[in-house]
């Protein structure tokens, strides 16, 4: 599909839980001079709640239920995925994130505090897990870090590693990749240890590659830390607040983090606080400060991503299903909130 002047718009994927009334996955164009999303379609009830997603040449989507999957859609036409099969089961509950690592499809699956490896075939479709990992260990809060639960998969900028991040028993799990061959699988190397209780959740990676920032939901704070790529090590420098001083009373959720291209600013999603917290870095990247919160523009903002080519931030508000994005200040990186588009259950936006 081409528009005026030859050049193919952009493309925004959303994904969304049908448990609680989301659409599935929905497409949306990109309007390449303002970030505006226009619904182009929605693929229905006809995959569970395709809460993540990621983009391998093939989009891969989670199906967040007690027994996980994982489905591989074509995008032989970009606006209508359309699914390759049935989904893979990953032998593990609640897969809530997943990326490409290694020659596989990884998935961090919350409720069975575990990652699985999935082959990825010729042909983009997937196979039974190579891998499953299961973490150990608890935390103190009882209700939520009874065990393990893992959150989010990330591969290092070397692609040597991935990292997983654990919830339940406040810490990363680190993995050696041993290639892009099918037959090596992620091994289990080292576990890198943070504050107690911190509950970390999701992990973004410093552009220079040797500094890693882990957002944690318990005790809303971020983590810096340094990364060693050559020893797979992970060592917490840091801690700074996603709220400021003072904020009002309240439980407060963080999400997820992400830095901006250049590594000048980070942006923080609060769900409860209902708000992005904007961080400026240091020169050195192993300090960060607090410089604004500004509305999500919605409720229980599950989700944030930077547009690739453009001063973009989005934020996938679960509770009050939509997407909003904002126009970023290249000077103070604060959000300005531009527009928003409805989309029900909203969990994730990614693009390609």
């Amino acid at each position: 599909m081409s528009d005026a002047g030859g050049q193919r718009a952009a493309r925004a994927y959303i994904g969304s839980f049908t448990s609680a009334g989301g659409r599935g996955i929905i497409t949306a164009s990109v309007d390449p001079a303002s970030g505006a999303l226009t619904e182009l379609h929605h693929t229905g009830s006809s995959l569970a709640d395709p809460s993540y997603l990621t983009l391998a040449g093939h989009l891969y989507a989670v199906s967040e239920r007690e027994t996980g999957a994982v489905a591989a859609l074509s995008l032989a036409d970009r606006d209508r995925p359309a699914l390759l099969g049935e989904p893979t089961p990953v032998r593990g509950r609640a897969p809530t994130h997943l990326t490409l690592a290694g020659g596989h499809v990884v998935t961090a699956n919350y409720a069975s505090g575990s990652i699985s490896a999935l082959p990825v075939r010729a042909d983009g479709t997937l196979g039974s897990p190579a891998a499953v990992h299961r973490h150990t260990g608890h935390g103190p809060h009882a209700d939520r870090q009874e065990g393990p639960h893992a959150h989010a998969v990330v591969p290092d900028p070397s692609g040597r590693w991935l990292l997983a991040v654990d919830l339940g028993t406040d810490s990363v799990w680190i993995y050696g990749l041993g290639g892009a061959d099918p037959a090596s699988r992620p091994s289990p190397h080292a576990q890198a240890a943070l504050r107690s209780g911190s509950g970390p959740r999701h992990l973004a990676f410093h552009p220079r590659g040797d500094l890693a920032y882990v957002i944690n939901e318990l005790d809303s704070t971020v983590t810096a830390c340094r990364w060693d790529a050559d020893a797979g090590a992970l060592e917490p420098l840091g801690e700074t607040s996603v709220v400021p001083a003072g904020a009002a009373e309240g439980p407060n959720y963080p999400s997820e983090l992400v830095i901006s291209p250049g590594g000048r600013f980070a942006w923080a999603a609060n769900r409860g606080h209902d708000t992005i917290a904007v961080f400026v870095l240091s020169d050195t990247g192993d300090a960060m400060e607090l410089t604004a919160t500004v509305s999500c523009g919605g409720h229980w903002p599950r989700d944030l991503a930077l547009h690739p080519s453009g001063p973009w931030l989005y934020a996938a508000n679960e509770r009050s299903g939509d997407i909003t994005w904002f126009d970023i200040d290249p000077a103070s990186g604060t959000p300005h909130r531009a527009g928003r588009l409805g989309a029900p259950a909203a969990s994730c936006v990614i693009f390609g």
